[in-house]
């Protein structure tokens, strides 16, 4: 399947409120669409997850990212341009967010996404995605596709096809709450 196509069903999918498995910047993520309450559920279900702990979602550009954050902090913006590694960036004010999306102190964990089919899949749903790792809340992320168990494989909606045959091992983002006067606060390396 080429990639297009597969962008193309994973799209429809969450366009009916369903569920997604797909590659990412980082590990393969459960994703959904960032504005729907119920999808945003249903990722928690299939992560037997409690809803108090907030998941990250995913921009594919600046602009983007300021639909989502009142007021994005200029130390923030100077961590996009300056990190290698993909980060994602703890920022208060979440706004246009499904409500179970954000975290009870009004915070969104949100990255901007420098891979190809994350990226594309963010351009052409035209809105914030879920991503999170792709395992039971309290297992192992799967660091490849072979990894991801079968409980979540037959959990969600569509699995994409692209990048299934990669073998490298891939790591969790790096985690940086960058508060609204520009204090700064590494929670994961």
């Amino acid at each position: 399947m080429k990639q297009a196509e597969d962008i193309k069903n994973a799209i429809e999918v969450m366009k009916k409120g369903g569920v997604i498995l797909y590659p990412t910047d980082t590990v393969w993520g459960i994703g959904c669409d960032a504005t729907n309450p119920d999808a945003v559920a249903k990722v928690y279900k299939i992560k037997h997850r409690d809803d108090s702990k907030a998941l990250v979602c995913l921009v594919d550009s600046d602009a983007r990212l300021q639909k989502y954050v009142r007021n994005v902090p200029e130390a923030a913006w100077q961590l996009i341009d300056a990190v290698v590694k993909p980060t994602t960036l703890i920022l208060d004010g979440a706004v246009n967010l499904a409500s179970n999306l954000i975290a009870q102190d009004g915070s969104i964990g949100i990255r901007i996404t420098k891979e190809a089919f994350s990226k594309e899949l963010c351009f052409r749903f035209q809105k914030a995605i879920v991503s999170t790792s792709a395992n039971i809340s309290g297992q192992p992320a799967a660091q490849n596709y072979k990894d991801i168990s079968e409980e979540i494989l037959n959990a969600v909606d569509y699995v994409c096809e692209t990048r299934r045959q990669e073998h490298y091992p891939h790591q969790p983002s790096t985690i940086i709450r960058v508060g609204t006067e520009g204090e700064i606060n590494i929670i994961r390396k």
